[in-house]
């Protein structure tokens, strides 16, 4: 009985860690290390846009340019966050972090969504004290520094293109994308001010940079949120998964099936599938036929299947999701 597949036996199909884990990370790495270089120096350039637009902002009294400074200025625990998560990431598992450190940059996006709501909060409520009481802006200054605020946060976003498939490099990516477009706005509002005299447009530019900053930062909470609470990863269909493994010849029911995000482009699984009574050969098959479709369709690439002879008693266990069977 020992060539037999045994109920509760279990199947861990580690692709990840093995063949594929290394040319997936040898893959990554050089990316990993340019993306560094690239944060590295998005911090440096960051860092004097800051204090460029705080002072230029101050002098010509723009709300609308101090407001991009404070929001540059949240910029510069952002890149330094992700920065250090990039790093975080690309260390081994440990006796104690046996996944490794894949969601440390998921963690650092979800840390820097929550700094860019204070953000929003704080311009919303310094733009609403402007429009009640307007002052004087110098629309000469917001022209100039406009524009070198355009070339430094246009220049990052273009760098970070490559990366964005990172969750923690896509919210830096958005970030930096939002503040060129603040960065447009101001340009355009500087002219019509200088143009017109209408100083409100001023903290109403400040009222639309805490509206972006908010609206992006929604979304990244939302979907950080959804992975550290091991959610379905939103590319991935149950049903359709369920169905290619009930594909392999010889399964008859697949059930506790869990999928889950564990960093970027890194999907585990685990599950229970139900075979006829077989060699331990014809067994190790029907796994090595499920393994090869959920990597090759969904790139789920860790996975882990517990066999459960058929014709067994059902469990009385609470089930979820409930079982799929093969029609």
């Amino acid at each position: 009985m020992h060539d037999h597949a045994q109920p509760n036996a279990s199947a861990h199909g580690h692709s990840h860690g093995q063949s594929h884990a290394h040319g997936h990370l040898h893959a990554h790495f050089p990316a990993s290390a340019d993306m560094q270089k690239v944060l590295q120096l998005a911090v440096f350039a960051t860092a004097s846009l800051v204090v460029v637009e705080i002072i230029a902002g101050t002098v010509a009294g723009s709300l609308a340019v101090v407001s991009d400074g404070v929001h540059n200025l949240s910029d510069l625990p952002t890149l330094l966050i992700s920065w250090f998560a990039m790093r975080m990431a690309q260390r081994p598992p440990t006796a104690e972090k046996t996944y490794g450190y894949h969601r440390a940059g998921i963690l650092a996006a979800f840390a820097n969504a929550l700094l860019l709501v204070g953000v929003a909060v704080f311009l919303f409520v310094t733009a609403i004290g402007r429009l009640l009481a307007p002052v004087p802006v110098h629309s000469g200054v917001m022209v100039w520094t406009s524009l070198l605020a355009l070339a430094v946060n246009g220049g990052i976003t273009l760098a970070l293109v490559r990366g964005r498939r990172d969750l923690n490099l896509r919210s830096v990516l958005v970030h930096n994308a939002g503040d060129a477009l603040s960065n447009i706005a101001i340009l355009a509002g500087a002219i019509m001010i200088g143009l017109t005299g209408a100083e409100w447009i001023d903290p109403l530019l400040g009222l639309g940079i805490g509206a972006l900053v908010l609206w992006s930062s929604v979304g990244i909470l939302r979907e950080t949120s959804h992975i550290l609470l091991e959610g379905l990863p939103r590319e991935v269909r149950l049903e359709a998964v369920a169905r290619a493994i009930l594909s392999a010849e010889g399964v008859q029911e697949v059930h506790d099936i869990h999928i889950w995000t564990l960093g970027t482009d890194l999907l585990a699984l685990s599950c229970h599938v139900r075979i006829p009574d077989m060699h331990l050969e014809e067994c190790e098959k029907i796994i090595s036929s499920v393994r090869d479709a959920l990597a090759r369709d969904f790139h789920i690439t860790h996975t882990t299947i517990q066999i459960e002879r058929a014709g067994l008693p059902v469990s009385t266990e609470f089930i979820m999701p409930a079982p799929f069977n093969a029609t």
